[in-house]
């Protein structure tokens, strides 16, 4: 490689002139596939209700596809509603199509309905460049910007006085493309067969990614050392087509990046798509983690990019459960344990200016947290964990569980990261200690600090902080569980107790981390792998205000997990990667938030109002059902903030989803409890107040509107195809209320999304892949609802 001993001085001017962007740089781009459908009313097969739903699936794609497949071993059966969902990945000339995905939702040998992303064309396209990638994306978003943006990038220079939409876009298009090309140009005297080393596609992918000018830098003027200093080993634990190449000494992660050959699809002009050749590339870094496609041809392009963390060896078991997982299976409870104490602000009250503190005996639901939230299994737990009960002493050498007294426990590992550790050694952070008794009462006296002294915000009431996080975080997995996001759904947990999925993947949840302000994120990997919780401190208040204290942005994070985790399968964190589809993402955080806060007396929300100091709290309005306060309709996502806000797109989903939920509660009214009632020793779950009379061989369903939201929201994701859009989602509710209650409540969903134009004749025009400025309001409702 040439020297390149003068930087680009236009790339220069790009960092040096920029104002500091206040948010994490996280890349989100994957064009919308024409071809894609959700189909509900499927025709029927022939089998009987006893069939095996994987010989239904089998038997569907013998007739539905000439393409080779394999079933994902993700796929499952919900407990709850009994429906199989089958998860299918298309395969060409003997790669993976990474975005050619059917899900089938099965019951009682009939598919009940399906998503398809299965590449339709005849033959893979050699030698083309692909229709979308990066450049292309940001050409895009600059022709919906408010004003025209010059993309030249070797004259665009930032100012002082740039609006927030300039500052976006340099970060994540304009400097970061110009990098690319300043790379690229330098190294175009590589050979062909070296243009496909998978090394170089993941150092061009970090020069693209890197928010670091500096780094960024220095990764173009040595390309050629960091290359020759990265090297490559294989891991063939799995089938040669999910095969990995494990690529070390890349700048700018913190694990290794796992790289993969697969095909992905791009729109073609007549609304079809082809196939590309990429490397599949999984890149953790210190603030995100990356699904990211680069063209085996070219890869300085990148194709298509998923950031798993959203904003706002681990060893396992035998595979053999005892008589106590086997009693687990069963769904029977366990009650193993009746300590805890925890002072908090109880699930419903928002942050401390909502309510008070009250001590909570217990709160752990049987069910889903069986041993209570400080157990782990011996198998389950992490290497170098903090002490356990009875570390030591020989007597307990052979127990199979260990009890902790800290803020560690199956679901939730919570401690403060104050010196923003990761790669394990977060292990060694502090986290409170409850004791014997498991009490965990801590004070809250936040100060202002000191003048001239940093670093100090919070500090003194971290064990309240870290315990009100492991409190919420705690409620949160429990609550979701009973509602369907259980361990075969992919849920997270160090030991699945026997009851499927995969564990070792319990959620890391940092309070007060140093590695930023202002924010909050979470990162769902696929099952299996931790996911990962940080918790900010809040500066526009003195003293500083805790974002571990704010259940409403805790919330919001922990259901990144949720929706990502269920939408396209475990396996599969790639789903919400359409900007569509990953803002309502964002709007299912939002929703699930504020119903959770609700009370049977109707109240307008603002999200974040308490951490962020401002009345209307983080988004453009509070969420309400009066159309004048809150005016979002369907055709809002074509406004020019929806362009580049993730949150802005998912306001408007869960306005929407605020006004059908406000319909469900006039027609079947308000619980003052979301959480189901606790099996019977028999197994038998009562129904009570809280669930309509049981029906042999049907599901249980709630009885009031709010829960049956929540209900109807989990089942609606599991069903929902990936890459979702807002129809699609639409509809997978409408035909999740359908696989509950046979369709009861179809006039009042419609009553519902239609008030906010997502109605039957709303229209979604695809006029660009990423899906900008294509769409209409539509306000009827079917004709028998009318």
């Amino acid at each position: 490689m040439r020297s390149l001993s003068v930087f680009s001085l236009s790339y220069m001017i790009l960092w040096v002139s920029a104002t500091p962007f206040p948010a994490r740089k996280s890349l989100r781009f994957a064009s919308l596939h024409p071809t894609a459908r959700f189909v509900t009313e499927p025709p029927a097969l022939s089998f009987s209700a006893e069939a095996d739903p994987f010989d239904v699936a089998r038997s569907f794609l013998e007739q539905y596809t000439h393409s080779n497949y394999y079933i994902r071993n993700d796929s499952y059966t919900d407990k709850l509603t009994r429906v199989t969902h089958v998860y299918v990945r298309q395969l060409v000339d003997g790669l993976e199509v990474a975005d050619g995905n059917v899900n089938l939702n099965i019951r009682d040998g009939r598919v009940l309905s399906y998503g398809d992303s299965f590449f339709q064309g005849s033959a893979p396209t050699f030698g083309s460049r692909p229709t979308a990638s990066h450049a292309t994306y940001c050409a895009d978003l600059a022709r919906g910007a408010t004003r025209p943006i010059n993309i030249n990038a070797d004259q665009f220079v930032m100012t002082e006085t740039s609006h927030v939409w300039d500052e976006f876009y340099a970060v994540h298009c304009i400097r970061p493309l110009s990098a690319v090309r300043e790379a690229a140009a330098a190294n175009a005297h590589a050979p062909e067969q070296d243009s496909r080393d998978p090394r170089r596609a993941a150092l061009y992918f970090m020069i693209t990614a890197h928010p670091d000018s500096s780094a960024v830098e220095q990764l173009i003027r040595n390309f050629d050392a960091t290359l020759d200093g990265m090297t490559i080993s294989y891991d063939h634990s799995l089938p040669e087509h999910q095969s990995s190449i494990i690529i070390s000494g890349l700048a700018g992660t913190t694990q290794p990046v796992k790289a993969r050959a697969v095909y992905v699809q791009t729109p073609t002009q007549d609304n079809a798509t082809e196939l590309h050749k990429s490397w599949r590339l999984e890149v953790q870094m210190e603030d995100n983690w990356y699904e990211a496609y680069l063209s085996v041809d070219d890869p300085s392009t990148v194709i298509s990019v998923i950031d798993w963390a959203c904003d706002s060896a681990i060893p396992h078991g035998d595979g053999y459960p005892n008589a106590l997982e086997a009693k687990l299976a069963m769904g029977l409870p366990i009650n193993y344990t009746d300590r805890g104490a925890y002072k908090v602000w109880k699930l419903g009250i928002n942050d401390p200016e909502s309510g008070e503190r009250t001590v909570e005996l217990a709160p752990y639901d049987q069910v889903a947290s069986p041993f209570g939230w400080h157990t782990i299994s011996k198998a389950n737990n992490l290497n170098e964990s903090p002490g356990w009960v009875g570390k030591g002493d020989k007597q307990h050498d052979n127990d199979k569980y260990l009890n902790f007294t800290t803020t560690w426990g199956n679901n939730v590992l919570a401690q403060e990261n104050w010196e923003n550790r990761e790669n394990l050694t977060w292990i060694q952070n502090h986290r409170p200690e409850g004791g014997p008794s498991l009490e965990f009462k801590f004070e809250y006296n936040p100060q202002v600090q000191p003048s001239g002294v940093s670093g100090t915000h919070g500090t003194n009431y971290v064990d309240l902080a870290v315990t009100q996080l492991f409190y919420t975080s705690n409620m949160i997995h429990d609550l979701y569980y009973r509602y369907g996001f259980d361990e075969a759904a992919g849920n997270f947990q160090q030991d699945n107790y026997g009851r499927g999925g995969l564990g070792g993947d319990a959620v890391i949840a940092h309070a007060q981390d140093k590695s930023g302000y202002n924010n909050a994120n979470f990162m769902t990997p696929p099952d299996g792998q931790n996911g990962l919780c940080r918790m900010y401190l809040w500066d526009a208040s003195s003293p500083y205000r805790d974002g571990d204290l704010d259940a409403g942005v805790l919330i919001h994070e922990l259901t990144h997990g949720l929706t990502n985790r269920l939408t396209g399968g475990p396996a599969n964190s790639g789903c919400l990667a359409t900007w569509e589809s990953a803002g309502m993402g964002e709007g299912l955080g939002d929703f699930m938030a504020t119903l959770i806060r609700s009370g049977e007396k109707y109240h307008d929300f603002a999200v974040g109002s308490w951490v962020s100091n401002r009345t209307g709290g983080l988004r453009y309005y509070p969420y309400s059902k009066n159309n004048i306060t809150n005016p979002s309709t369907y055709k809002s996502v074509d406004g020019p903030r929806y362009f580049w806000s993730l949150h802005a797109i998912g306001e408007v989903w869960a306005e929407i989803l605020w006004v059908v939920l406000q319909h469900m509660i006039k027609q079947h009214g308000f619980s003052s409890t979301l959480f189901p009632p606790v099996p019977l020793w028999d197994g038998s779950i009562p129904t009570g107040e809280f669930f309509h009379p049981a029906v042999a061989g049907k599901p249980l369903v709630p009885k009031h509107g709010n829960t049956l939201m929540i209900q109807l929201i989990v089942t609606a994701m599991k069903l929902q195809p990936c890459r979702s859009s807002f129809f699609n989602a639409r509809d997978a509710i409408i035909e999740a209320d359908k696989v509950l209650t046979g369709g009861k409540n179809l006039c009042v969903l419609w009553a519902g999304f239609s008030e906010r134009g997502l109605g039957t004749d709303a229209v979604f025009l695809d006029q660009i892949p990423w899906g900008q400025q294509a769409r209409t309001n539509g306000f009827k409702v079917p004709d028998a609802c009318k």
